[in-house]
C-alpha cells in the first residue's frame, strides 16, 4: 500500500515552527521517562529489509502468508498513514525500506495508541510476519513495536530532502537518512576503495602506514599545517604527501608497498580541492613510469567495474570510456594539439613567453623552454582533456623528487594523469641517485628561502636512506576523492567527502 506522511512537508518552516516541533517532542519524551526507560538497548533485530525484499519479494501473498515468516526489524521511521483500527508505516535501514501494518487487534489498545505518537524519525524496533499488500508490497504484520530512539528534531520535507548545498555538507547525517543518491554514494567509494585494496594485495603489494605527523614536509610542492608537539617540544606538519616514508620503505627491502589514506595542504577549498584529502600511493621496485601507467590505467578500470558495474561511465552528461586504452602525449604535443600553438612556436621560448603574457600569466625571468612549455600546459590545455590522457615528459625543475630522463636530462621520467579536465594520478620513475637528491633538495630550500611557501625542505634523513642504496623504483599517487567523483557523477569533491572542511558556522 502506497503510504503518505503524517504531516505537511515542513521545508519552509519558520524557525520558530521548528522550535515547537522540538519543544513538542520533548513534551514526548518526558512522558515515555515517566513510564520507564526512555532509550532501551535490547533490542538485536535478526533481519534487514534489503534481504527480507531479496528472499521473499518475488512471492505473491498466496504464497507467502501461509509460511507465517517470523520477522524482526529495526529502522527510522520515515512515514506514517495513521487510519482507524490499522495504520501503515515505513521503517528505513542501512539496506532500504520495508513496510510496517499496525493493527488495534494485533499490538493492543496501548501500544496502538503509543505508535499514534510516533514521530517521523523516531527509530523502531518491530516484530511480526511477512505478508504482501494488494498492491504488492511486502509488509510486516507487527505484532510487537517498540520506541528505541525519541528523535527530537523533524526531518526535512521527504520529498526533497536538504535543498540547501551547505546544509547537505554541514548535516551529512540528516542528508544520509533523507537522500538516497548521497547514501549510494558513500557506498560506492566504500566499495571502490575495498576493490582497489584486493586488487593492490592481489598484485603483490603490501599495505603500510606511514606517520601523519611528519618533523620534516615532503613529498610534494604544497603548503602544510605546521603544529607544535609539546613533550618533544619541537615544531610539527600534518603530512603533505607520505611518499618519503613509503620510499624508505622500499629502501628497507619492502619492493611493493602501498597507503591509503588522508594528506593535508593548507590551500585554498573549491569543488576539486579539500584541506584533507584521500591518497593511494604505491611504490614498486623495478618498475619505470611507463610501468605504473599501464598499472594505474588497470587500477581505475577494476574500481570502476566494482564500484560502478562498468568501466564506460557518464560525467556531467559526457561519455568517459575507461575500457578504451589511454592516451599518452608529451607536454610539447599536448600544447599543439590542444593550446592553439604551431610546432615552431612549441619550440620557441620567445614565442612562449609572449603567448604565457598574453594570457596574463605569471612568466618568471628564469623560466626555460621546458618550463614555458608546462606553464602554457597548465593556462590552456588541462581543463581540455576529457578522456583519460596521460602527460609525460616534465620539466626536472617542477619534478625534484622524479628521475631525470636520459634521452633528454632536462626532462623527468614523469606523468600525470587527466580525466574531465581534473588531475587524477602523478607518478614517475623515482630518483634514486643521493647526490642529485640532495642537489635538488638545496635548490628548493633556496627557493623557500627566497619567498616560495610550497618548495620542499631539504631531508637530511632521506639523503641518508638514499646513500643506503634504493632499487630502480617507479612510484604513483592516484586522488581518491576525484575517482570517486567520476565514479558517482558527483560535481563537487565535497559530494564524496562525508564531512567536508567549511567555515564555522
Amino acid at each position: 500500500m502506497s503510504t503518505t506522511p503524517d504531516a505537511a512537508p515542513r521545508s519552509a518552516a519558520a524557525a520558530g515552527d521548528d522550535n515547537a516541533l522540538v519543544a513538542e517532542r520533548r513534551d514526548k519524551l518526558a512522558a515515555i521517562r515517566a513510564r520507564g526507560v526512555a532509550f532501551p538497548n535490547d533490542f538485536k533485530p535478526k533481519d534487514r529489509a534489503g534481504e527480507l525484499a531479496r528472499r521473499h519479494g518475488h512471492l505473491d501473498n498466496a504464497a507467502l502468508e501461509p509460511q507465517a515468516v517470523a520477522v524482526s526489524v529495526a529502522g527510522r521511521l520515515m512515514l506514517k498513514r495513521v487510519m482507524g483500527k490499522a495504520s501503515f508505516a515505513t521503517l528505513q535501514d542501512a539496506t532500504g525500506r520495508i513496510q510496517l501494518r499496525v493493527a488495534i487487534d494485533a499490538v493492543g489498545d496501548e501500544a496502538y495508541a503509543q505508535f499514534k505518537q510516533l514521530d517521523l524519525g523516531d527509530i523502531l524496533g518491530a516484530e511480526g510476519t511477512l505478508f504482501k499488500t494488494r498492491t504488492g508490497e511486502l509488509t510486516v504484520q507487527v505484532a510487537r513495536l517498540r520506541l528505541l530512539t525519541k528523535s527530537l528534531r523533524p526531518l526535512p520535507d521527504k520529498f526533497h530532502g536538504l535543498a540547501d548545498a551547505e546544509q547537505k555538507y554541514r548535516q551529512r547525517y540528516v542528508d544520509l537518512i533523507t537522500d538516497e543518491a548521497a547514501r549510494a554514494r558513500f557506498v560506492a567509494r566504500s566499495k571502490a576503495l575495498s576493490s582497489i585494496r584486493r586488487f593492490m594485495v592481489e598484485h603483490g603489494f603490501i599495505e603500510v602506514e606511514t606517520p601523519m605527523l611528519h618533523p620534516i614536509p615532503g613529498g610534494a610542492n604544497a603548503r602544510p599545517f605546521v603544529t607544535h608537539h609539546n613533550a618533544l617540544d619541537q615544531q610539527m606538519f600534518l603530512r603533505i604527501a607520505p611518499e618519503l616514508y613509503l620510499k624508505r620503505l622500499v629502501v628497507g627491502g619492502f619492493e611493493r608497498v602501498f597507503e591509503i589514506n588522508r594528506s593535508f595542504r593548507n590551500e585554498g577549498i573549491s569543488v576539486r580541492h579539500n584541506p584533507e584529502f584521500t591518497m593511494l600511493e604505491f611504490y614498486a621496485a623495478y618498475w619505470d613510469h611507463r610501468d605504473l601507467m599501464d598499472f594505474t590505467e588497470e587500477v581505475l578500470r577494476h574500481a570502476a567495474r566494482e564500484a560502478a558495474g562498468s568501466a564506460k561511465l557518464t560525467y556531467a552528461g559526457r561519455e568517459v570510456d575507461l575500457d578504451a586504452r589511454f592516451a599518452r602525449m608529451t607536454v610539447k604535443e599536448a600544447i599543439v594539439s590542444h593550446g592553439g600553438v604551431s610546432h615552431a612556436e612549441a619550440g620557441s621560448v620567445d614565442a612562449l613567453r609572449a603567448r604565457l603574457t598574453a594570457l596574463g600569466a605569471d612568466v618568471p625571468a628564469h623560466w626555460k623552454l621546458p618550463e614555458l612549455q608546462f606553464g602554457l600546459f597548465e593556462e590552456v590545455v588541462e581543463e581540455q582533456l576529457w578522456n583519460p590522457t596521460f602527460i609525460v615528459d616534465y620539466p626536472v625543475e617542477v619534478s625534484p623528487l622524479a628521475r631525470a630522463s636520459d634521452r633528454d636530462p632536462s626532462v623527468a621520467e614523469r606523468f600525470e594523469l587527466f580525466i574531465t579536465g581534473r588531475e587524477f594520478a602523478n607518478g614517475f620513475s623515482e630518483l634514486n641517485d643521493a647526490e642529485d637528491q640532495a642537489a635538488r633538495f638545496r635548490a628548493q630550500a633556496a627557493n623557500k628561502e627566497a619567498g616560495d611557501e610550497e618548495a620542499m625542505y631539504y631531508d637530511a634523513d632521506f639523503i641518508r636512506a638514499l646513500e643506503i642504496g634504493m632499487p630502480p623504483t617507479g612510484g604513483c599517487g592516484i586522488g581518491i576523492d576525484r575517482v570517486v567523483m567520476l565514479l558517482t557523477d558527483a560535481p563537487s569533491i565535497r559530494d564524496v567527502l562525508l564531512f567536508p572542511a567549511l567555515r564555522n558556522e
